[in-house]
């Protein structure tokens, strides 16, 4: 493949350009000298040039731009400077800086990546595929931009998320960039702001029909199966209703998943698996009540329930210790406003528009906030899910930052230093009453890219919960004991390539035992799962 590319084009292709590290050799073999510095430099040197650049940087949003530069010269390096710091990089190239960057997107926008597929190409969706160079696409991260993080409708500029998202599957699990898809699917915005922009990229007309919408994702779907027989489609930032509804539609016939639905219920369940552990209970034990009814909220309360009855409950006795609560106040049978797929979860109760009431009526051992409102667990909500429990397990999930329901520090103050706590955000550690305690966060960077690389390496031909339900507890059973003391809920981010090649090779087994694999079935998993993993590093061209 690199022999075919000489001199300039050779520079221009980001997946084979080496920028300053070819060898006299290379410079000789592939007509390079002149065109380049006369040097050979070592990728650990180009790193430090890379953080030196970053170090000059004023705001992260600058740095975000700076690196997804890096990755239109040189994917290598780019993919070096993320992996040498996960815990630094991970939210530049993703959560929270992605969400400025999205509200901006059209603005700091400077050339495309990934593909852009309108609606307007209705019955050609196979010839566009086919316009993508990789003939071999694995996963393709799809969205429609209709819910972007707790942002809401932002049309073209949520393509940030679907690109940000599949950084991730190489940065965190090592499935190799190649095979990666960004695409926006763009049926318009009802966003109206985006719409009167002059610098607005996508669509200038409101959103479809329901009905219009999901034909035309029909038509993707049946198309990528054609063109891209081993793909796995990855739906991202939908709306509530059309992410349950779109996976519902798909998950039993093609390999697809919705990671809002599944990858955040897949976190949060890891992190109620060591939030049991930490008190001596069983998630069985545990009574749950969610402030926030949509797709994230009934995607957990669907995969934990999905769980309880793997531990011998029976699905009714399940679904009976999950309340929730909305705009409209607790789920309750007499309501007549409420989606199918909430209907599970309505119990018989008076109705209720009052959180701190329904807390004292309920007493829930875990409260989770999944609802997009900033500081909704006030102090009288923390306060009042102390009173009824000795260790409250606060779940304060939604973001950007300034989304999330409380801090860690309120969290931990209001509480008394009782709140055993995780976020969707990182927060910092908080010193009370003598002792450090360590907020996790339940970010589903620790779930959907060690899935997604148990579905690459295994070739999957479906994507179950189960899948997601042994990743929970793959990557719950990898927090060290010291540190779940110090009630830290996961794994420590510096070291997340091995956390998910271990939690990979877990979910491989799975798909192996389940019948779902199309490739022979290797003795040793984890060695499986290391043959396919992704090094940054440069290949030799002369």
């Amino acid at each position: 493949m690199s022999m075919n590319k000489r001199g300039v084009e050779l520079l221009h292709d980001p997946t084979l350009n080496k920028t300053t590290a070819y060898t006299e050799a290379e410079r000789q073999a592939l007509g390079l000298v002149g065109l380049v510095p006369d040097v050979t430099e070592s990728e650990d040197l180009q790193l430090q040039r890379v953080m030196q650049h970053l170090g000059h940087k004023t705001t992260d949003l600058d740095r975000y731009i700076y690196l997804t530069n890096l990755l239109d010269h040189d994917e290598t390096l780019f993919y070096r400077t993320v992996m040498s710091d996960p815990a630094r990089f991970l939210p530049i190239v993703y959560d929270p800086t992605i969400g400025e960057a999205c509200l901006k997107f059209g603005h700091i926008f400077r050339g495309p990546r990934g593909m852009y597929l309108s609606i307007t190409r209705r019955g050609h969706v196979k010839e566009v595929l086919r316009n993508w160079p990789v003939k071999d696409v694995r996963f393709i991260c799809v969205t429609d931009g209709g819910r972007i993080l707790g942002l809401g409708d932002l049309g073209a500029n949520g393509m940030g998320i679907p690109i940000g998202k599949l950084q991730l599957y190489t940065a965190c699990a090592g499935v190799p960039p190649q095979g990666l898809l960004p695409m926006y699917l763009d049926a318009g915005t009802n966003n109206e702001q985006y719409l009167q922009d002059p610098l607005y990229l996508g669509l200038r007309r409101p959103r479809p029909s329901t009905e219009e919408l999901f034909s035309f994702v029909d038509e993707f779907v049946e198309a990528v199966q054609e063109v891209f027989p081993k793909c796995c489609i990855h739906f991202e930032d939908w709306t509530g209703r059309d992410a349950v509804h779109l996976l519902e539609r798909y998950r039993d016939k093609y390999c697809v998943y919705n990671d809002d639905v599944q990858g955040t219920a897949g976190i949060v369940l890891a992190g109620m698996i060591n939030a049991a552990r930490l008190k001596g209970t069983q998630l069985k034990d545990e009574t749950y009540l969610f402030l926030g009814a949509g797709s994230a909220g009934i995607g957990l309360a669907n995969l934990l329930c999905s769980a309880l009855v793997q531990q011998g409950m029976s699905l009714k006795d399940a679904q009976a210790r999950v309340h929730m609560f909305d705009v409209n106040g607790l789920l309750e049978s007499s309501r007549t406003d409420l989606y199918d797929f909430q209907k599970p979860y309505a119990h018989p109760h008076a109705p209720d528009k009052n959180f701190v009431s329904c807390i004292k009526d309920l007493k829930p051992t875990t409260i989770i906030g999944v609802s997009t409102i900033g500081g909704a667990f006030n102090q009288a909500v923390v306060e009042a899910v102390s009173s009824v429990n000795e260790r409250p397990v606060i779940l304060a999930l939604s973001n950007p930052t300034e989304h999330a329901e409380c801090t860690a520090e309120q969290a931990y103050t209001w509480s008394k230093g009782k709140a055993i706590y995780a976020a969707g955000v990182q927060f910092m550690p908080v010193h009370s009453n003598g002792q450090t305690l360590l907020p996790g966060q339940a970010n589903n960077f620790y779930i959907f890219p060690a899935v997604g690389m148990a579905i690459y390496a295994t070739e999957a031909k479906r994507v179950t919960d189960e899948m997601f339900i042994e990743a929970a507890a793959a990557v719950a059973d990898q927090v060290p004991g010291d540190l779940l003391k110090q009630g830290l809920l996961y794994p420590l981010q510096s070291n997340i390539l091995e956390t998910e090649i271990k939690t990979a090779a877990r979910v491989a087994k799975l798909v192996f035992d389940s019948g779902l694999a199309r490739v022979d079935r290797p003795a040793d998993m984890e060695a499986f799962i290391r043959s396919h993993v992704y090094k940054p590093e440069y290949k030799n061209l002369a």
